[in-house]
């Protein structure tokens, strides 16, 4: 691979960077090489050893802890010579040590000391030096208090003292006084050295043997391969916008944490979004169960049984479970999984990179390196992923959103990418040079093939822009059905921007305005592009000019009102209001007639009404004075004739108010008929 001819120089001395150490060949490995790696963006590897081995083998695969579930949960074995043999996994469990330990006939488990040593070995033969050669069986240890202590004085300290049954009888020995001990029994002998060899091998190591046995005969080829946690792969790009053609590079950022060398794999970098998740496989797993008495004596409990009856449809249990045992029967009788399928394709004719072969991975996208990787174990190095020309423009972004905040802004120095590099490119950070010289950082999100993205790396001070708002409402339809009035308004809110450009240089300008829920662009308003949050209008802006473009945004609110309740003077002032269709107006000049008779009947009643509740007062009155004077008197005599007078306005008034009560129910029967019965609309 060679970039350094398309690439500016700082590219290209990276490019020669790659070519001289990470692609170096190395000596090869001994054992089961490791020959593919696949990286994915998920934070799993894909480990894939290959090689030959000649009849029954064993292959270790050292894991560290943190790995051995994922390994167990995907490690595959494909072994092209092993018959009717079946390849096994064997390795020592999470609570191998300790249980291996308890098992063995002298238990180092716990770190126990040489008292707790000897009274676990209660009976075992053994031979002391103290200094005379004692040889006798362990009787027990026990714990006697030291008589002599001047360094601390007045403390209680007990040490321990072996018993030993010995030819001339029981000895009592301080441990303290012994200079040596060893066992006559070999077995005890053995345990003792297993046992020290199993905490020697496993003392400060974080690693796990999995040891995989393939009987087979003949010299054949071998492929093992697993899924463990691995660093996340990450991508840096390189934007050169100064060429006559922009020049794209991507480098892939890879982190070899093992205790393992890589050498000469063929390394491959996953993007996508797998599920991928941990089970702990690896830690043995126990289940409490019931536990039942024996069903070895006892009594059978009486029983009765209800009739029963057949059924066509009864079939025998054995015809039920036939088809199912004939399919089982007819199944493999061992399970032989493929290796996942991660090799590469061959790279698309028309694609412009040449650092790595991109093929699709079922919903992901996988890179391949052309060239065998090595990296030492614990080293991380940068990769070449793609390089060459991309679909490039320089735009200048305004954003509608911080111009709405107030305020003079610049717009921000952009680019839009198109990806014509045949693959899915994963997120990262871009570095953009441009004049010769760094131009600024910008970042972008998944990149699929031939699809658009905008990138920004830096503000254009030569340029200021801001926005203004301006609301408006208009009647756009007026219904009135069943006694109700319905306005629709349209509200527009008219974003006006202000672009002011003093370079010498015109430019392309795109407007970000934001999307206000509810809300639609006025009818003929037409934008470039549109995303779920945002319209983007492109126009050219012209070198020391001025431009200005306004966005309107329209969204209807509807006015119901019960006819009913409206006054007069409600009805008045919408017929004075030339939103109003005409049609609309002139039936509510009708209302106001009808209304207005209305009121008018009830004015009369209530006159009447009150007259009434006067006569009837003063007729009160002036009886209560008849009771006092009497009707004999002069002046009882003028309260007689004056109540006759009021009883006979009092008849007069019943008559009139029944009448004025007729009259407005007649007048409100109208007018809630002519208001129930408009049916008027307008668009």
């Amino acid at each position: 691979m060679n970039l350094r001819k398309t690439l500016p120089p700082i590219m290209a001395a990276l490019a020669l960077f790659a070519e001289d150490s990470v692609f170096a060949q190395n000596a090869p490995e001994e054992g089961l090489p490791l020959r593919k790696i696949s990286l994915f963006s998920s934070g799993v590897g894909y480990f894939e050893h290959s090689g030959d081995i000649q009849d029954n083998g064993e292959i270790v695969l050292p894991f560290n802890l943190g790995s051995v579930n994922d390994a167990l949960k995907s490690l595959v074995i494909q072994d092209s010579g092993s018959g009717d043999k079946v390849p096994s996994i064997l390795y020592p469990s999470e609570t191998t040590l300790e249980r291996t330990l308890k098992s063995l006939s002298i238990d180092l488990s716990g770190n126990p000391g040489a008292a707790q040593i000897l009274a676990s070995l209660k009976g075992a033969e053994l031979e002391l030096k103290v200094p005379a050669v004692i040889r006798g069986r362990v009787l027990g240890i026990e714990y006697r208090p030291v008589t002599q202590n001047t360094r601390n004085a007045g403390e209680n300290i007990q040490e321990p003292w072996l018993s030993v049954l010995t030819p001339q009888g029981i000895q009592m020995l301080a441990l303290r006084e012994i200079s040596s001990f060893s066992f006559t029994d070999p077995a005890i002998q053995a345990d003792l050295v297993r046992a020290l060899d199993l905490i020697m091998n496993s003392r400060g190591s974080n690693t796990r043997n999995l040891t995989a046995l393939l009987p087979g005969s003949g010299r054949r080829g071998v492929n093992i391969s697993y899924i463990i946690p691995s660093p996340v792969w990450k991508v840096s790009y390189r934007l050169d916008l100064a060429q006559s053609q922009p020049v794209f590079q991507g480098w892939a950022i890879v982190d070899n944490d093992s205790d393992a060398d890589w050498n000469n794999v063929e390394l491959s970098l996953v993007t996508g979004r797998p599920v991928s998740f941990i089970q702990n496989l690896y830690a043995p797993y126990y289940l409490s169960r019931p536990v039942l008495p024996l069903s070895i004596a006892g009594i059978a409990q009486a029983r009765s049984y209800d009739s029963g009856y057949e059924s066509d449809e009864s079939l025998d249990y054995a015809e039920r479970a036939a088809p199912a045992m004939a399919l089982e029967e007819s199944a493999s009788p061992r399970f032989r999984a493929a290796a996942p399928a991660l090799a590469a394709s061959a790279a698309r004719p028309n694609a412009p990179v040449n650092a790595a072969l991109g093929q699709a991975a079922g919903d992901q996208f996988s890179f391949t390196l052309k060239m065998p990787v090595s990296l030492p174990r614990q080293q991380s190095a940068m990769l070449p992923l793609i390089g060459g020309t991309i679909r490039a423009e320089k735009v200048l972004v305004l954003s509608g959103a911080q111009a709405m905040r107030g305020g003079q802004i610049h717009p921000a120095i952009s680019a839009e990418l198109t990806n014509t590099t045949g693959m899915k490119l994963p997120a990262g950070p871009i570095t953009v040079f441009d004049g010769g010289t760094y131009g600024g950082d910008s970042l972008i999100e998944f990149f699929p093939e031939n699809e658009k993205r905008l990138i920004s790396y830096g503000d254009d001070l030569s340029v200021i822009a801001w926005a203004s708002l301006a609301e408006t409402r208009a009647v756009s339809a007026v219904t009135v059905a069943d006694g109700i009035m319905t306005i629709t308004r349209r509200i527009s809110y008219i974003w006006n921007y202000q672009v002011r450009n003093v370079s010498r240089d015109a430019r392309t300008l795109i407007i970000e305005h934001p999307v206000t829920g509810g809300t639609t662009l006025r009818a003929g308003q037409n934008f470039s592009e549109r995303t779920d949050s945002l319209y983007r209008f492109r126009m050219p802006l012209p070198a020391n000019g001025e431009l200005a473009y306004t966005v309107t945004e329209e969204t209807p609110a509807a006015e119901r009102i019960v006819l009913s309740r409206f006054s007069i003077d409600n009805y008045l002032s919408y017929t004075s209001n030339q939103e109003i269709p005409r049609s609309v107006r002139d039936a509510f000049l009708r209302a106001v007639e009808l209304k207005r008779a209305v009121e008018n009947a009830q004015t009369t009643l209530t006159s009447l009404e009150e007259r009434r509740t006067r006569l009837t007062g003063e007729q009160d009155r002036v009886r209560r004075n008849l009771e006092a004077v009497g009707t004999q008197t002069q002046q009882g005599m003028d309260y007689l004739r004056r109540m006759t007078e009021m009883d006979r306005e009092l008849d007069s008034l019943s008559s009139r108010i029944e009448t004025a009560q007729t009259d407005l129910r007649n007048r409100q029967n109208a007018y809630d008929q002519y208001i129930a019965s408009l049916s008027l609309g307008s668009n």
